[in-house]
């Protein structure tokens, strides 16, 4: 096991995951990719329409992000273990197997929040979507 991709949400819970690829990595020599997937842009961000106010706030937002998921790849790193760290806009399932293949990750690691039925039925979880539509093995980490 080469490269193992850590999914990161920002919800407070990224420890239990960066501990947990931490042991991994360990164990097998693996390099580390964390990934947090930005909501795409609205529409009118990098355009002339739409208040300057709202997109000063989104890159200033996206830099946060950025330097956060840098400072978790830092501290992998002085560890011992090889780690990148990776922001990306887009689809969040999508760009999450799309970035699989090409940094040819050997497992996902995500985290997994249990919801109520009505959660699940109409919005539905990222994690189950994840083991749906990856051919690479997750492991869940549960965030409760």
């Amino acid at each position: 096991m080469k490269n193992i991709l850590v999914t990161i949400n920002f919800d407070g819970n990224e420890n239990l995951l960066l501990d947990k690829a931490f042991q991994l990595a360990k164990s097998f020599g693996s390099k580390i990719w964390l990934l947090h997937i930005a909501a795409p842009d609205p529409d009118f961000v990098g355009y002339e329409a739409g208040p300057q106010d709202i997109r000063d706030s989104r890159a200033a937002e996206l830099r946060k992000e950025h330097r956060l998921i840098q400072e978790y790849s830092s501290g992998l790193k002085a560890k011992g273990v090889d780690s990148e760290s990776l922001l990306i806009q887009g689809a969040t399932i999508e760009m999450i197997i799309e970035e699989s293949k090409k940094l040819h990750i050997d497992l996902i690691i995500a985290g997994h929040h249990e919801h109520g039925f009505f959660y699940n039925a109409f919005v539905g979880s990222v994690s189950a979507k994840i083991i749906k539509k990856s051919k690479i093995p997750v492991l869940l980490v549960p965030l409760e």
